[in-house]
């Protein structure tokens, strides 16, 4: 057994790394986080100096053992996970466990650092190593109880007052807020009209556009001129004091410099991937975690290619922009090498300048060379990621603006604007994407002809244009990131699971590329915002990232800081599962009254989604309400009363078939579907249930007949087994089995003892639909969690079980196990996890 352990977070580093430091080391991965806090109500003691009950995450556990072996027997302990204060934590979990198994000893167990995945950074980490760095780690586990209280206090307060199944969190409710204050800025946008004015001139050696600047002797703005017949009027004055032509009044000439912008920080290299390349934050992080972990590079053998991918800084080594420099010098020529290196500054007060920004690992590997070796989505973000760090350090590109002015008589003039590239600069390598477009970038690259002072431009129309002001956009994954980030909210590390948290928990949806918020999330940012409004403020957030900081720098305690947030927010939790009406939570709206019944219609929030209701929903109510779930693209929020008294329609009565059955049309649980008789047939993503016809109908009814005529390939009646036809190919069913049949076996030629034989075999519980197995597990899990008694059995059975297959050793496992599962179970069904 090797002398020295080196333990990591992933298997793909652990590999990378144990070829560079030979047969003297162990390096084992932990597969990421090692221990959690327990999941129920507890695992955080506020009473208790916070303190945190933490257990071994079950799918991790065999790694865990894999290192306490390793640990036994190695002289030298090297805890090197991540360069962040997760990373940190994660090392101190693993030196927890190693010290409750008492395999550490007089051992020497130390922290090894590196942000890059190279021979020489790993060789001069370990040269370097130093303690588990407590203000990083006491920084992380405040971060996790914060997380942790406010799940668990918050989510049971939205079960009761908005919806069952809800969570709240402490950084991606206010990321929440953002889309919806968003959506809602673009619902209560109300369009203004406004018109432009441009002439089309016909120069002899280029014909160019220009636009109005000034009419009637006065400055031309955005709504200086609303509606049609006034555009044609100043139309028409201009064209007549032009006389077939324009005249050049000024010609400005303006050289300036733009300048490359910094290198990648997490957070910038999120926003230019989604932008240029389409990825999710979620898949920028993936491909990168591959990049820097390492790649296989021909005769190199495998290597990390870009530095560590969470990071705050801007910062280059000395290391690295030598090599910059002399790429460019090399690749663009010495003239595009600035006198001295390009320096940014970090905005983040909290980046560390030992990490660096996002870079390759040699910028001598281009783009071009370890292309070959690279899937498609590593290689576009490895070009991405190596010619923004080459074109950082490279020198200003010199734009040249002309702007010539042209009058139409005495009381109107144009003007005409194109800028040309005089020195590319570091344009040559790369160009910085945009959200939107400025009023600059349609002159960009457009180039002028010659003008003086008095030149005669011939004219050959003025046009004039209608326009409509528009909403702002939604917030696109890029521009979530950086707005986060504008207000302090969320750190590099997180900005990926904030988005994903959100739309796996169905609080915002995608609708092309930007956010859309859902009824639901709606529905939550409201309640939080009306009723714990203190903790979905930007400025409080950032303010409690900051102090979150403070901690990992030293400048702070953990403890005092829990204690100042803990105590008004466990009293405000109090107060409002007392006070706040639940309609009212829910965002309940009244649309007005039904003209054939005289009842009021409402929209609601209810445990399947927004749905419309006739009559009054009170419990007392004398006659019951007759309700209807919204369509799809519908809001409870915009819904109008006319809409909704539409989704009453349903059932529609579309006819009879030949033989006069009733055909119909409805909304289900599951969506639309067409009735005839028995048979329910789902419509297709085409089909409106408010337009399909008959003869559709009946299609898609017939259809489904059809499938299940041809479901039966044989049946034996004494045995009660069929063949049947199924999405995956042919199979056996008694109703209660199902079993395979071989595949070289024509189906309709299987005989029933043969049917028995392999349904015994083969066969397994028929699973009642989408969902079956989870939803029995989650019933059982109330039950266990109830009921103390069975619980017990639960657990006995489980051990009982283990016994016969196993040791006593392994029956105990069980036993523990099968109580770890009971209890988080009874957590899953009594509280909401944290977000």
């Amino acid at each position: 057994m090797a002398k020295n352990l080196l333990i990591v977070e992933s298997p793909a580093k652990a590999k990378t790394i144990n070829k560079y430091l030979g047969k003297d080391f162990t390096v084992l991965a932990s597969y990421g986080h090692v221990r959690d806090l327990i999941p129920k109500e507890g695992a955080v003691d506020p009473d208790n100096g916070f303190a945190m009950r933490y257990d071994l995450i079950d799918k991790n556990e065999k790694h865990v053992d894999a290192i306490a072996k390793a640990a036994r027997s190695a002289d030298h302990i090297y805890l090197a996970t991540d360069p962040d204060r997760e990373g940190e934590a994660i090392s101190w979990h693993i030196a927890e466990i190693l010290r409750e198994r008492k395999l550490v000893g007089d051992k020497p167990m130390e922290r090894v650092v590196f942000t890059e995945i190279t021979p020489r950074a790993i060789t001069e980490a370990m040269t370097q190593p130093r303690a588990i760095a407590a203000d990083l780690v006491d920084a992380q586990q405040a971060r996790r109880a914060l997380d942790y209280l406010v799940g668990f206090n918050l989510s049971p307060v939205l079960w009761r007052k908005v919806q069952r199944g809800l969570s709240a969190g402490r950084v991606q409710s206010p990321a929440l807020r953002m889309i919806v204050e968003r959506e809602e800025e673009i619902e209560a946008f109300i369009s203004r009209e406004y018109w432009s004015i441009g002439a089309e001139c016909a120069h002899p050696r280029q014909p160019f556009a220009a636009k109005l600047i000034k009419l009637d002797g006065q400055k031309f703005e955005q709504f200086t001129i609303t509606d049609g017949d006034t555009a044609q009027a100043a139309r028409a004055r201009i064209l007549q004091a032009a006389g077939g032509a324009l005249q050049v009044t000024d010609v400005v000439s303006k050289e300036r410099k733009r300048r490359p912008s910094a290198p990648f920080t997490t957070s910038t290299l999120q926003q230019e991937a989604s932008r240029k390349l389409g990825f999710t934050t979620r898949k920028t992080m993936q491909v990168a975690q591959k990049l820097y972990e390492g790649v296989a590079i021909g005769e190199e053998g495998t290597v990390g290619l870009i530095s560590y991918m969470r990071t705050d800084s801007v910062h280059l080594s000395v290391d690295a922009l030598a090599e910059i420099r002399d790429v460019i010098a090399r690749d663009y020529g010495t003239a595009s090498v600035p006198d001295k290196p390009v320096v940014y500054n970090t905005k983040s007060k909290n980046a560390q300048e030992a990490h660096e920004a996002v870079r390759p690992t040699s910028a001598l590997r281009t783009p071009a060379q370890v292309a070959r070796y690279l899937s498609e989505d590593e290689r576009k973000l490895y070009e991405l990621i190596w010619k923004r760090a080459v074109a950082s350090q490279m020198i200003p590109a010199t734009l040249n603006t002309v702007s010539v002015d042209l009058a139409a008589g005495s009381e109107h003039v144009f003007r005409a604007s194109g800028t040309t590239v005089v020195v590319p600069g570091f344009l040559s390598v790369y160009e910085e994407g945009k959200d939107t477009k400025g009023a600059d970038d349609d002159d960009e690259g457009r180039k002028l002809p010659a003008m003086q002072t008095g030149d005669r431009v011939p004219l050959e129309g003025i046009l004039a244009e209608q326009h409509f002001t528009q909403p702002p956009p939604r917030f696109t994954e890029a521009a979530l990131v950086k707005a986060l980030e504008e207000f302090g909210i969320g750190r590099p590390s997180t900005y990926a699971s904030i988005i994903q948290t959100l739309l796996f928990r169905k609080y915002v949806e995608m609708e092309g590329r930007s956010f859309k918020p859902t009824d639901v999330g709606r529905a939550v940012s409201h309640f939080l915002s009306s009723h714990f409004t203190r903790y979905v403020d930007y400025d409080f957030t950032a303010k409690l990232e900051d102090e979150l900081d403070a901690v990992s720098r030293g400048e702070e305690e953990w403890i005092p800081l829990m204690q100042k947030f803990w105590g008004p927010f466990k009293e405000l939790v109090e107060q409002k599962n007392e006070s706040v009406d639940r309609s009212e939570a829910t965002g309940a709206r009244e649309l007005g009254i039904d003209p054939a019944s005289g009842k009021p219609v409402s929209v609601r929030l209810g445990r399947f989604g927004p749905y419309a209701a006739i009559g009054s929903t009170a419990e007392d109510a004398e006659e019951k309400p007759k309700f209807a779930s919204l369509r799809p693209g519908q809001s409870m929020h915009t819904i109008t009363l006319e809409q909704a008294l539409e989704l009453f329609l349903m059932p529609r009565a579309l006819g009879e078939d030949a033989d006069g059955t009733p055909v119909s049309v409805g909304i289900g649980r599951f969506g639309p579907f067409a009735k005839r008789g028995s048979t329910y047939a789902s419509l297709k993503k085409e089909d409106d249930p408010y337009t399909i016809d008959l003869a559709r109908a009946l299609f898609l009814i017939e259809e489904k007949e059809e499938i299940a005529r041809n479901r039966i390939i044989k049946e034996f009646a004494d045995s009660g087994i069929q063949v049947l036809n199924g999405r995956f190919g042919p199979y056996l069913s008694d109703g209660k089995l199902n079993g395979k049949i071989p595949k070289d076996r024509e189906p309709a030629s299987v005989t029933e003892a043969e049917a028995v034989q392999w349904l015994q075999e083969t066969g397994k519980p028929v699973r009642k639909g989408f969902g079956a197995k989870k939803a029995t597990k989650k019933v059982a899990a109330r039950k266990v969690a109830k009921e103390p008694a069975e619980k017990t059995a639960v657990v006995k059975k489980a051990a009982k079980k283990a016994a016969k297959k196993a040791t006593r050793k392994a029956a105990k496992k069980a036993v523990k196990k099968a109580a770890t599962k009971a209890t988080a179970n009874k957590a899953a069904a009594d509280d909401a996890p944290p977000f």
